[in-house]
């Protein structure tokens, strides 16, 4: 296993994974860069890396280092759905369940989304309540709020 702290504007992420495949991107609750890039470090690690940063730059919208996550077949199909939600849009839980053509999961795909170990890439800080506000966000309310304000603030029509 290779990790790898990128120091984000709302705080340390740490990245874990292997030299086929990113597996956790976290939010974690420490100050300052625990490890550096070394040659040891894999190369889908640092290109993870390197595009977190360019996603808090503005420059990157889209993802396209290798990721595995692992999960029951319907997290891992709540996760894939998640990921067409677009770059600065939201949707909902409800919006999710019927895209996986299961429109009464709603709780269910709101338990799968708190189980997603790949923040960001995986936008379930894209998710909002059915009203319109704010719902969970396993890095904070507040992160979530500072992600999606980011990304409007870098959409492309703007």
């Amino acid at each position: 296993m290779h990790k790898l702290d990128y120091k984000s504007p709302i705080g340390v992420i740490e990245i874990v994974g292997s030299k086929e495949a990113v597996s956790s991107i976290l939010f974690v609750e420490r100050d300052g860069v625990v490890n550096v890039v070394g040659d040891e470090t894999s190369k889908v690690v640092v290109d993870c890396f390197n595009q977190l940063d360019e996603y808090f730059k503005g420059e990157r919208h889209v993802f396209t280092f290798p990721y595995h996550f692992e999960g029951t077949e319907f997290q891992k199909t709540v996760w894939d759905a998640l990921t067409t939600i677009p770059y600065a849009e939201t949707g909902s839980y409800k919006d999710i369940a019927v895209s996986i053509n299961n429109e009464k999961a709603v709780r269910a795909v709101g338990t799968a989304n708190g189980k997603n170990k790949l923040s960001i890439v995986i936008p379930c800080h894209r998710i909002i309540g059915a009203d319109g506000k704010l719902t969970g966000y396993a890095g904070g309310l507040w992160r979530k709020e500072w992600l999606l304000e980011h990304e409007r603030t870098f959409k492309k029509d703007n």
